[in-house]
């Protein structure tokens, strides 16, 4: 099983179930299946392998993934839900865990202030130097302002790595289109590609949620919304009005995909979850009417039967669809678009943080965060 994709649906689902409810049992069996994810943790530095055999206990990293390294997103998105696990049954040892992972990630020198996406668990040392707000880094960075956000803004450290990283990707990584639009690039072995994932595009929610704290609130709710624009942008721009898995800003493209490899789109929640940040934090309507061309465009070209399925090629009209709905469509997709037409306090951001597959947390100090029984 993946160690970060066990945790942040099955053990976040349930930890989620427990707070909205009280209902013991969804606390009980999310401890249960943390439980078997620990072995992953037994290395060197703390820092966990990505799978972990439920049975046995034993755990190995991802064949593909630069010289045995373990993937940034994966290790830094436990943080959450281990966290609020050891709150609730008074268990320190799934907090333990997370915390030797910031500790080993505290001690690296991060190339220019940058994270990369791989890390050696056994030597400590990062693996190839890519460095993306998309795929493989993506919800490390959510995980280090949500700390912050979880424990009621006492976890002050967490808010630190947060915006020493942001300060460096805002440096290094933001770009503008000859177009006028700004994009989060892709850092690769001493070179920016100019190319950003449809994953990465929750980062203009992220930024604009992170403001608040921040050295300069209004220079990153800007960036927040320049992104939520662009990202925007990349739905626009196709004949279904849906966005691709990545698209690129060069040779006079701007937010569209060049590559067939890139032109699908698999009922992602990225660019709503930006919208539903930005609708909450700013009332702009145009928020509000971009998720409504979405839904209509999801209703137009991936309502099927069945449900819903994704489609192989966003600038297609009748595209072929790929016969999958998959689980984050449930979880994340419709949640946000729910949520944006709700009233604020349908889960006010004051109370409830969301993980990264838009399940609910409570803020502790807060009347939604409940305490372990005696």
């Amino acid at each position: 099983m993946s160690v970060f994709e066990t945790n942040i649906r099955f053990v976040g689902g349930l930890l989620s179930a427990f707070a909205l409810t009280g209902d013991v049992m969804f606390k009980d069996k999310a401890l249960v299946i943390a439980k078997k994810l620990l072995p992953a943790f037994n290395t060197p530095t703390g820092i966990p392998h990505s799978m972990v055999n439920l049975k046995t206990g034993t755990s190995r990293n991802w064949g593909w993934a630069s010289a045995g390294c373990s993937i940034l997103s994966e290790f830094g998105s436990m943080h959450l839900e281990f966290v609020y696990l050891s709150d609730i049954t008074g268990n320190p040892v799934f907090t333990n865990k997370v915390m030797k992972i910031r500790e080993t990630l505290q001690q690296l020198e991060k190339p220019q202030g940058l994270y990369p996406n791989y890390l050696n668990p056994k030597t400590g040392k990062w693996g190839q130097h890519h460095t993306a707000i998309g795929a493989l880094g993506d919800s490390f960075y959510e995980y280090l302002l949500k700390a912050w956000l979880m424990s009621g803004k006492t976890d002050t450290e967490s808010r630190t790595m947060y915006d020493d990283a942001v300060k460096a990707i805002e440096e290094k990584l933001v770009k503008t289109s000859p177009g006028g639009l700004r994009y989060v690039a892709e850092y690769k072995s001493g070179r920016l590609e100019n190319k950003m994932d449809h994953l990465g595009c929750f980062a203009g929610g992220m930024f604009a949620l992170g403001a608040a704290g921040s050295d300069d609130e209004e220079k990153y709710k800007q960036l927040g919304a320049d992104i939520a624009n662009t990202c925007h942008e990349s739905y626009d721009r196709s004949a279904t009005k849906l966005g691709p898995e990545a698209f690129r800003f060069d040779g006079g493209t701007e937010a569209k995909s060049v590559k067939q490899n890139e032109k699908y789109y698999i009922l992602r929640p990225e660019v709503l979850e930006t919208h539903f940040y930005m609708w909450r934090l700013t009332k702009d309507q145009k928020y509000r009417d971009w998720a409504w061309e979405a839904v209509q465009a999801l209703e137009k070209w991936c309502r099927v039967d069945g449900g819903y399925t994704g489609i192989r090629d966003v600038y297609q009209l009748n595209p072929p669809q790929d016969d999958v709905q998959q689980s984050f469509f449930l979880a994340e997709t419709l949640k946000y678009l729910y949520l944006i037409f709700s009233e604020d306090d349908t889960i006010p951001l004051d109370k409830w943080i969301f993980n990264t597959e838009a399940h609910t947390l409570p803020i502790k100090g807060t009347d939604a965060f409940r305490m372990p029984e005696p």
